[in-house]
């Protein structure tokens, strides 16, 4: 049968678990649907449990945990940022916002996270921190990162959109840094459109970390009885997830096992049914150091060249599959170039990553016959 009259096969499709609408409509029926609510009550719950926090915040969205992250930092103008290039927007964005200076430090060229070995030369006397992305979710090299941020009294945060589920040396990631951020987008293993999270490891930070999501008040003390009546006591913003998108949430994270374990037999049916057709091209293949256990967050792969790259793409669309890119180095991007700046030597394997990488589909209702159609596929191009 022609690729033409075969269902096409996404990038990603929004996974259902079966409980969200039922959720989502006692949450309306319940009449809070403003933020903590009784469902980010249990979502709060199953995500500490998930990660170890101490405390987990939900807000609207990754980005805005990031946010909150600066805004706890304390930076003032001028201050340092160190974090990967290769990275979304969002967490340079949020330390720009406060006035401070990203350092984009390059990858490492096989698992395509922030090279530990390159972090030293990047601190200066205005490093504040170091933000850490775990990419796919498969752990940075946190002993030697951690050491680090010790040494050189720098506060350790990880930007863990990817990484939820997976872990380091048998620790959950989202737990080695002071704080961490964590993604609850549509694209995300667990996911409710829009959302995020906060994760707290360090309780010192919970009470201002309260204030700063409700707006610079202290509305959830009130609320707690604490005290008698709420009060503008420092800066913040509205950074609370609607308890309706909680609902969704809740169901999702419910449902984690059996979201991971659709997900995970994807992933290796992948990596070992293109192992061969991989190795006979010169194309790279995830790779999964020691110690790492990963949660099958996307399946990448890196081509010889960018024009082999988009040539693959081209030859997956003809035949109904949707692959897609990745992202591109901040370092070069215009605001890169405006607020922040390259450390040390550069990032040229970030640049040569980032023009030759792929993402094949991957979420957890693709079946066997979608998956073998997208292995079939892959393996029907040859490098050129």
């Amino acid at each position: 049968m022609s690729a033409t009259f075969l269902k096409s096969i996404p990038f990603n499709r929004t996974h259902v678990s079966g409980n969200e609408l039922g959720y989502l409509t006692e949450a309306v029926r319940q009449g809070f649907t403003c933020g903590d609510g009784p469902f980010t009550r249990r979502a709060t719950g199953l995500l500490k449990e998930t990660t170890g926090a101490k405390e987990a915040l939900l807000t609207s969205s990754c980005t805005h945990a990031l946010e909150m992250s600066a805004l706890l930092l304390g930076l003032q103008p001028g201050d340092e940022v160190i974090m990967p290039s290769f990275t979304f927007v969002s967490t340079a964005n949020a330390y720009a916002l406060r006035g401070a200076v990203p350092v984009f430090a390059d990858c490492r060229p096989d698992t395509l996270n922030v090279d530990e070995r390159l972090l030293e030369a990047a601190v200066t006397d205005r490093t504040r921190a170091v933000v850490v992305v775990h990419y796919a979710g498969v752990a940075c090299e946190m002993e030697a990162i951690g050491e680090l941020c010790e040494r050189r009294g720098l506060t350790l945060i990880e930007d863990n959109a990817h990484g939820l589920g997976g872990s380091y040396r048998g620790r959950p990631l989202g737990s080695f840094g002071r704080m961490a951020a964590q993604s609850f987008h549509a694209t995300k293993n667990v996911q409710c459109g829009e959302g995020g999270a906060l994760l707290l490891n360090d309780a010192a930070l919970i009470g201002r970390a309260e204030i700063i999501r409700e707006k610079g008040t202290d509305r959830s003390r009130f609320y707690r009885g604490q005290v008698d009546k709420y009060r503008w006591v420092d800066i913040g913003s509205s950074y609370l997830l609607s308890d309706v998108l909680a609902a969704q949430l809740t169901a999702q994270l419910e449902s984690f096992g059996t979201i991971q374990s659709r997900r995970h037999a994807v992933w290796h049916r992948y990596h070992e049914e293109l192992g061969d057709w991989a190795a006979e091209n010169g194309i790279s293949q995830p790779v999964l150091p020691e110690g790492c256990d990963h949660p099958a967050h996307l399946y990448h792969l890196l081509f010889p060249d960018p024009e082999n790259r988009q040539a693959f793409i081209g030859h997956l669309a003809d035949r109904g599959v949707q692959a897609v890119f990745h992202y591109q180095p901040l370092h070069a991007a215009p605001a890169g170039l405006r607020y922040g700046r390259a450390a040390p030597g550069g990032c040229p394997v970030t640049e040569r990553a980032a023009d030759r990488l792929v993402r094949l589909p991957l979420f957890p209702d693709m079946d066997d016959a979608d998956t073998a159609r997208v292995i079939d596929a892959t393996r029907t191009y040859g490098v050129r």
